[in-house]
């Protein structure tokens, strides 16, 4: 068992009594044949020409260093209550963002598994599903436990990412100072991470809840890891695991964790020397084996990952050693952030060349200050080690580097630069009333940057705007935020920038698609057309191209090529609720009733809140003289739509027909409680009260 090393801390709680008199302790040899080395205790009064307290003396350099008053847990709660209010306050704006139109329809708003809820058929299609190119069973059950609680409010989905944002900054602070005993370290490195900007997109984007929730088990495990280094046990050794697997569940980011586990032993646990240590991890790196596998088979099947052919390796490698400093250059100066930066296959010489000499430089110099300043090695090679699932070698997507790959890696550097001060603080104490400051003036900093970036965040305009302005050649961007004005009808400002990411990349088939859409709301159907055609012969797969094709077809009145279309965006994507909404409605207009309330069916099966669905079956019904299914889809109609006067009067119409006046009057009632002046519903309430009125005595 190694010796605790000495520290102002252990000095003073060992030579002062707990009422402030001063312990003499000493060896003596009484009679030959005693014991040697008895101690005798002698208490004196201090001096009054003396100082009560001795001189702290400075612990050797990498051990743990415990601080005067470590034990200190009603601080510690203060700190934590600081740490959680600031947090809350400066996330709270997100309550009035919406959702984005970039990987949230996705994950929540078009995902018919997420917002049915938790059901059976959705726990099981969360772990079995290779959906968004990942397997991350713990991330989709949190979206469906949201989508459970608040349905589609955008506002909740946020404040639960910000809950666990900062619950996981707890737990970061909670678990370094179990693993250092040093408070005020920690409480730097927490506050750091839950208020700088760079973190922000990790957090506001409701997407990226796989984020805070893979931090969330990470510093879970590490709290965990804490513990069972103190005191190893089964139970607790089990802790740690479980920890780490529900990690993996969210997001397979946290592979990297049995290295930073094995960090953690060189400093601050110091018990690296022992055998034990590299086998206990073997479970560690098996789990993080057999995830690796499992994402890489996902994103092959998604199509994210990217041939060599298309980004050669060698191009990789440079793009890494950019983005490794790109990152640290973000940390220290948060500026001009964006939701993507686009992919360079050019990069300069000079970036390429600094960037690599500079991460050498760095390990470098960790490496050689590791026996004197081992914090240094361990943040280093923390942050080195985090990132290289997300770096680039193994590239995934468009982006040459993204804010949201920090969330963890970040800590490390944190770790440096708040041991560092510490250990400066050791050699110039009287330092110490300056590093306060500073290290407040950051964090208050880190605030306002944060708060002020939260406002690019509040829906897509304002977020593809920035990228747009802050970054170059970002056609994706630029087509987002095309995609923004088209929702809102803003054609010809989407025209502008579908133009421009056109410019960019010709061959991009997501926004000729936008293209075509445009054409085809100014009445240029034979130009739409070809834009579709060119979508399609692109990518062959793309179900926004047979959708928008199908529509084009519809209002040209080619029903027969439609359907084609609509059919084949179904057999493509059979999920696809509003798939089978408009191939059913086709199918009705060609007469083929039953095949098109088939499809009506699924649609409602998939999303049982489409109301269009819903209205549209119930008409077809009532054609056909099934007024009692009729009047279920319209009633189905009404609860989702409560404060629609028409769907009230038309249930109170079908209800009328079939005799259940009191029914009838009520609905009509609530029509005329919505809309006083719907002069149909006055006279449907009329009409049936007199019914009613006429009808015998019971």
């Amino acid at each position: 068992m190694q010796r605790r090393p000495s520290t102002a801390g252990s000095l003073l709680k060992s030579s002062l009594t707990p009422h402030g008199e001063r312990v003499r302790r000493s060896t003596r040899i009484d009679q030959p044949g005693k014991a040697v080395g008895k101690r005798t205790r002698r208490v004196t009064k201090p001096k009054q020409n003396r100082p009560a307290t001795p001189t702290p003396s400075r612990p050797p350099a990498g051990k743990i260093h415990t601080p005067p008053f470590a034990g200190n847990r009603r601080l510690d709660l203060y700190i934590c209550l600081l740490l959680l209010v600031l947090t809350l306050a400066i996330y709270s704006r997100v309550v009035h963002f919406d959702f984005l139109n970039y990987d949230d329809p996705e994950y929540v708003t078009e995902n018919v598994h997420v917002r049915g809820g938790f059901t059976w058929a959705g726990v099981a299609w969360a772990f079995t599903s290779f959906h968004a190119a990942n397997w991350s069973p713990v991330t989709w059950l949190s979206h469906m436990a949201d989508c459970q609680l608040f349905g589609l409010r955008s506002g909740w989905h946020h404040c639960i990412n910000v809950l666990l944002h900062a619950a996981a900054a707890l737990l970061l602070f909670a678990a370094l100072k179990k693993l250092t005993g040093a408070r005020w370290p920690s409480a730097f490195v927490a506050f750091l991470f839950a208020l700088h900007p760079l973190h922000v997109e990790s957090v506001a984007w409701i997407a990226e809840r796989k984020d805070v929730l893979c931090a969330l088990f990470w510093f879970l495990a590490l709290w965990f890891y804490a513990r069972y280094a103190q005191r190893p046990g089964a139970a607790r050794y089990a802790l740690v695991l479980l920890a780490f697997c529900l990690g993996l569940m969210a997001k397979p980011m946290i592979v990297t964790l049995p290295f930073v586990l094995l960090l953690l032993d060189v400093w601050p646990l110091r018990r690296a020397n022992r055998l034990a240590v590299l086998w206990e991890k073997a479970p560690f790196f098996l789990l993080a084996a057999g995830s690796a596998v499992v994402t890489v088979l996902a994103q092959e099947q998604g199509r994210a990952v990217k041939s060599l052919v298309a980004m050669p390796f060698g191009l990789r490698i440079e793009n890494a050693s950019v983005a490794y400093a790109a990152y640290i250059v973000r940390m220290l100066w948060p500026a001009n952030l964006a939701v993507l930066y686009p992919y360079r296959h050019t990069l300069p010489v000079w970036q390429v060349l600094v960037a690599a000499l500079a991460l050498v430089a760095i390990t470098v110099l960790t490496i050689r200050r590791a026996r004197s300043q081992p914090y240094l090695a361990a943040g280093w090679f923390w942050y080195l080690g985090t990132l290289v699932p997300v770096i680039g070698l193994v590239q995934v997507g468009a982006q040459s580097s993204a804010d949201r790959y920090t969330y963890v890696p970040t800590v490390g550097l944190a770790v440096m630069v708040a041991w560092g001060a510490a250990d400066f603080l050791d050699r110039r104490p009287d330092a110490r009333r300056a590093i306060a400051i500073s290290a407040a003036a950051v964090c208050l900093a880190c605030a306002g940057m944060t708060w002020f970036q939260l406002r690019y965040w509040a829906d897509s305009g304002r977020l593809f705007q920035r990228a747009v302005d802050v970054t170059r050649d970002n056609y994706i961007a630029h087509n987002n935020l095309a995609n923004y004005y088209l929702v809102h009808l803003r054609n010809d400002e989407a025209m502008e920038h579908i133009s421009e990411a056109l410019r960019i990349k010709p061959a991009y088939p997501e926004a000729h698609v936008n293209l075509a859409l445009v054409l085809r709301r100014s009445g240029k159907f034979d130009a739409a057309e070809r834009e579709y055609q060119t979508a399609l012969r692109l990518q062959p797969a793309s179900l926004d191209a047979y959708s928008g094709y199908g529509a084009l077809l519809v209002a040209q009145g080619r029903m027969q090529e439609a359907l084609r279309m609509f059919a084949a965006g179904v057999e493509l994507e059979p999920e696809y609720a509003d798939g089978h909404y408009d191939l059913g409605r086709v199918l009705a207009s060609l007469g083929r009733t039953n095949e098109a309330l088939a499809q009506f069916q699924e649609t409602i099966r998939l999303r049982p809140d489409h109301v269009d669905a819903r209205h549209t079956m119930g008409v077809i019904l009532l054609t056909h003289g099934r007024l009692d299914d009729a009047l279920a889809q319209f009633r189905a109609e009404a609860q989702l739509k409560p404060d629609d006067a028409n769907v009230h009067y038309t249930v109170g119409t079908l209800l009328a027909s079939a005799g259940r006046l009191d029914e009838a009057i009520a609905q009509f009632t609530e029509a005329l409680r919505i809309k006083p002046d719907l002069d149909s519903a006055r006279r449907g309430l009329e009409s049936a009260r007199a019914q009613r009125a006429r009808l015998p005595l019971r």
